[in-house]
């Protein structure tokens, strides 16, 4: 027993009726069954070559050692190899710094706006104690 779908690529009552309902709901879907239509018999095919070209690619290696590697690869000339890795390693000592003066002045911010916060809040006090208090009598 072999499996078929009910909907084949080909001009059929039942394609065309989804094709013109996709355009209707949202076109992309009848231009995607559009594509199904004309070119759907050849879809396995297609993905077939594609991936057997994949295969044979030399991206293929580079991109696979970009996933599988945390840093970056080792390029074959020891020096440079060396020297990346003392600059990478410069770099991150910057960075450590940079985060560190950074918290510093986050610091320096949240207690100038209490400073802030504190004096007008002073200053309302001071005002509220100077007023006269509101004869209440009726």
């Amino acid at each position: 027993m072999t499996a078929t779908s009910v909907i084949r690529p080909g001009w059929s009552p039942a394609t065309i009726a989804l094709m013109v309902l996709g355009f209707i709901v949202f076109w992309p879907l009848g231009l995607a069954m559009l594509a199904y239509i004309l070119w759907g018999d050849r879809f396995q095919a297609m993905a077939r070559d594609a991936k057997a070209q994949w295969n044979a690619s030399p991206m293929k290696g580079t991109f696979c050692n970009m996933t599988t590697n945390t840093g970056f690869s080792r390029t074959g000339n020891v020096a440079f190899d060396e020297y990346r890795e003392r600059e990478i390693k410069r770099i991150e000592e910057e960075r450590a710094k940079l985060d560190v003066m950074r918290s510093e002045f986050d610091s320096y911010l949240r207690e100038l706006r209490r400073a802030k916060d504190q004096e007008e809040f002073d200053r309302f006090m001071a005002s509220r104690s100077n007023r006269t208090p509101v004869d209440v009598a009726g």
